[in-house]
């Protein structure tokens, strides 16, 4: 799948850009997984928050957040990972992490990297070199798990 990836400052998000991306995080989070949860975290426009967003001509089809270390305790921390559901299956989350990596290679460089994943996507990001850390637990009655992608030796 052919997509243009954008990854930008919350400072510099235009408000169709916002709008499209609590529109897909609503559609995919609240909607399809059947979570009501307070999306809105107060993250969103605070810090270094940067936001990575794959266009398909004007439709966003993938989306992931990225917290700065220094409003998370030294990790940069990956968050509201989303594929939408017209572009599952066409490996566009497997682009988004690398995409992911990049960026944060370039934003914060050296800097080690965590996440929270549903635990049936163990596998998924242990391809990119994150190792569980921490136990498992339900958040919104999913199971999630920490992991972590420390810095290379």
């Amino acid at each position: 799948m052919t997509v243009d990836w954008v990854c930008k400052h919350h400072t510099d998000l235009g408000k169709e850009q916002l709008y499209a991306i609590l529109r897909l995080r609503n559609e995919v989070f609240v909607v399809e997984q059947k979570c009501v949860y307070q999306d809105l975290d107060g993250q969103d426009l605070g810090g270094d928050t940067h936001h990575l967003m794959a266009w398909q001509g004007d439709e966003l089809v993938a989306y992931l957040r990225l917290l700065d270390p220094e409003s998370q305790g030294g990790d940069v921390v990956i968050g509201r990972v989303i594929v939408a559901q017209v572009a599952r299956g066409t490996g566009l989350g497997h682009q988004m992490m690398e995409e992911a990596l990049k960026q944060i290679d370039d934003i914060w460089p050296d800097t080690p990297i965590f996440l929270s994943a549903q635990a049936h996507l163990q596998g998924y990001y242990g391809r990119y070199g994150f190792v569980v850390d921490g136990e498992q637990y339900l958040e919104d009655d999913i199971p999630h798990i920490g992991m972590r992608k420390a810095l290379p030796i």
